[in-house]
């Protein structure tokens, strides 16, 4: 049988709940195509280490509805600043490694990368693309729902059952117990998760990070709900939510990673001082890892199967250097390299913003 050459696929960056769908499509595709399908393990790591396997229709067998991802991931490898050792001091040692890369490529034969993964990941495949002439195609994966020209994202539809489903929980303990309790989502710089799961977690305040907050506006709201014999109050806090004029809430940072800022401590710091001002108890959870692991829902399997099917589509109609993106419900492809352009914000005139605000929903501005 005359195959139509080889392709690769990697994850990289976070673990996305839909990973492993987009795997089985990008597979079981390439084989019913006659592609040849290689899995490139642990991301841009396994291009550089030489982790690559051949797969089959077996590999992806039952996989449609695990989390994570078969091939393994990890969002500190760039092979264009690759940590290869320390100094002296203990310090890393970057190196350029694009050409163990490219002899790797081609030692399997590879015409054509699929990477799925976020920002890091596909700007990493836009520049083996413009600088080393690689045959890119790639998928757009976060659960924050920030990569641009893409409507949707898979993975942000389980981040947020996820949060609905805490908010549904932390509502029972907040009444029972007369308290304020906030829940901090991710999000990176976008309020995404934190919207669409404050709407339908019936959430008082929504704090994002589109929407600077004063801390007055918050206060005003949970008295005016103390106010009407409504003696607790629910907030939701995107992890890159800050007041008017502050800062943004720096968990740690992370040396190599191509995203070393790791946001946290956004909803503690308000919780606090809601206590102080107030005098009513108030806690906060931060919903953290549970948004990214586990089961994809069921819309979040059928856009990554899209996404998939579609990224093999792409290598076959020779678009390459490409990313599939979901724009008016159809997949289509972009160019990668606008990937680099600004976020996928939540624009504050938009009508879910709208919907929230004659829900009486405060935005604490």
């Amino acid at each position: 049988m005359v195959t139509q050459g080889r392709l690769a696929v990697l994850t990289g960056g976070g673990d996305c709940p839909g990973l492993n769908a987009v795997i089985r499509a990008v597979v079981k595709t390439a084989i019913q195509n006659n592609y040849e399908i290689y899995g490139i393990e642990n991301g841009f790591n396994g291009l550089v280490a030489d982790n690559i396997k051949k797969m089959n229709f077996q590999d992806v067998s039952g996989i449609l509805p695990r989390g994570g991802t078969i091939l393994g991931t990890t969002n500190r490898d760039n092979p264009f600043h690759f940590a290869v050792g320390t100094d002296d001091a203990g310090e890393p040692v970057y190196k350029d490694m694009r050409e163990t890369v490219l002899a790797n490529l081609k030692k399997y034969a590879i015409d054509i990368l699929i990477v799925i993964g976020g920002d890091g990941s596909l700007n990493i495949a836009n520049k083996l693309s413009k600088e080393c002439g690689v045959k890119v195609v790639g998928v757009p994966k976060t659960i924050d729902n920030d990569l641009p020209c893409t409507e949707r994202t898979f993975g942000f539809d389980t981040a947020m059952a996820a949060a609905t489903e805490a908010l549904d929980r932390l509502h029972t303990t907040a009444e029972s117990h007369h308290r304020v309790m906030a829940l901090e989502v991710m999000g990176r710089y976008a309020g995404w998760i934190a919207l669409h799961s404050g709407i339908a977690g019936g959430a008082d305040c929504i704090l994002i990070p589109e929407i600077p907050y004063k801390m007055e506006s918050v206060l005003k709201k949970i008295k005016q709900r103390q106010e009407s014999n409504k003696k607790f109050s629910i907030i939701v806090v995107a992890e890159g939510a800050k007041p008017v004029g502050g800062e943004l809430s720096v968990a740690r940072m992370v040396k190599g990673s191509y995203e070393p800022i790791r946001l946290g401590g956004a909803g503690e710091k308000l919780v606090r001082e809601i206590e102080e001002k107030t005098g009513i108890e108030s806690r906060c959870t931060v919903l953290g890892y549970l948004q990214r692991g586990g089961s994809p829902t069921p819309y979040d399997r059928v856009l990554s199967t899209r996404y998939g099917v579609a990224a093999v589509e792409a290598c076959l109609q020779g678009k390459y250097n490409t990313m599939v993106a979901l724009q008016s419900n159809n997949i289509v492809v972009v160019p990668i390299e606008k990937v680099a352009s600004e976020p996928h914000l939540v624009p504050i005139d938009s009508d879910i913003i709208r919907t929230a605000r004659h829900l009486s929903i405060s935005f604490g501005d």
